[in-house]
């Protein structure tokens, strides 16, 4: 379950990374919609819960996949535990 919470961070991180680039203007303004939309995937269904207008829907879309590999990592210590 541990390699689970792996692979989200490693694609959290990436697609973090996309996000910047587009916003900074990098990439160009096509690469901006995909890191956004990747974003939504990874913090489904938490980004969900707020409007799209809304003074901080991008803060919560930055950080509802963190939120998601939080959870992840509870479940994966709690699955250890019993584990063990």
């Amino acid at each position: 379950m541990k390699w689970l919470f792996r692979l989200l961070t490693a694609a959290y991180i990436v697609t973090l990374g996309i996000t910047v680039m587009g916003f900074l203007g990098y990439l160009g303004p096509v690469p901006e919609a995909l890191g956004d939309g990747l974003l939504g995937l990874l913090g489904l269904p938490w980004n969900k819960l707020i409007d799209e207008d809304h003074v901080y829907a991008m803060t919560v879309r930055l950080l509802s996949p963190a939120v998601n590999m939080g959870i992840l990592w509870l479940i994966a210590d709690l699955l250890d535990s019993r584990e063990e």
